[in-house]
């Protein structure tokens, strides 16, 4: 994977394209998240983030300049809730065979109020019931859907599908599925450490034991260290430290 550095952007083709925009070259450098476009200086009309490691649609500075984004063949699965404050005028977006699922996670590009071309082909959520008229009803600015542009009928539909109390409920459920999504394919879930409940009444014995035949101030110097460590003297049972500051390594001599 290459992070998005400095040394990345500065190499990175950037260019006129066939319809006179300046484009910026990111494809298929396995970069695995969006971060330093600042040093671009918002001077693109065009980003090409195709054939990389995306997961989140994130990390964008304000970049009012940017007019179409292109991140098809990446694995994202979250679109940031404020994407649309960093790329107010976004025109175009391509999110072709990435991983998004829920209809929810759509709701996001609602708040564009210049994206026109929208294409989410080859996503999990392209198949959903109610996909294309739920796109309609939560973009209302989009004009042409998958490469296909929208009809006045499906706008019509969509506005019934979704009208009165039944409508509204509807709405609200396919929106839920997407808010209850917790964690993404390959993340870690974090376990709680346990917290040191005290010696049991057998380690208990042994610590008395140990500090009883201490013979000299050094053993009884080691012994509290040990003890601090959460470790009963003679290493059979460990406990989390009651302060991780206080761990030492010991060695015996």
């Amino acid at each position: 994977m290459v992070k998005l550095n400095y040394d990345v952007l500065a190499t990175a083709p950037s260019y006129l394209n066939a319809v006179k925009d300046r484009e910026l070259d990111l494809r298929g450098l396995k970069i695995p998240q969006v971060e330093n476009l600042a040093i671009t200086k918002d001077s693109h009309d065009v980003i090409d983030l195709t054939d990389n490691d995306l997961r989140r649609l994130d990390g964008f500075p304000l970049m009012k300049r940017l007019k179409a984004l292109m991140v098809s063949n990446n694995r994202i699965t979250r679109i940031d809730l404020d994407l649309a404050k960093q790329l107010p005028n976004l025109n175009t977006l391509i999110l072709n065979n990435n991983h998004i699922e829920e209809l929810g996670d759509l709701d996001p590009l609602g708040n564009f109020e210049h994206l026109e071309c929208l294409s989410l082909l080859d996503n999990p959520v392209a198949t959903k019931k109610y996909y294309r008229s739920y796109v309609i009803h939560r973009c209302p600015k989009v004009r042409i859907l998958d490469f296909r542009k929208i009809r006045e009928k499906e706008r019509r539909d969509a506005a019934q599908l979704f009208s009165g109390a039944e409508g509204t409920k509807l709405a609200a459920s396919l929106s839920a599925k997407g808010r209850a999504k917790t964690f993404e394919p390959g993340e870690v879930l974090k376990k709680a450490a346990r917290p040191y409940q005290g010696p049991s009444p057998e380690e208990a014995a042994k610590i008395r034991e140990a500090i009883k035949n201490a013979k000299t101030l050094d053993e009884v110097t080691r012994l509290e260290k040990l003890l601090q460590a959460g470790q009963v003297p003679d290493g059979s049972v460990q406990r989390p430290p009651r302060n991780p500051d206080m761990m030492e390594t010991e060695e015996d001599e």
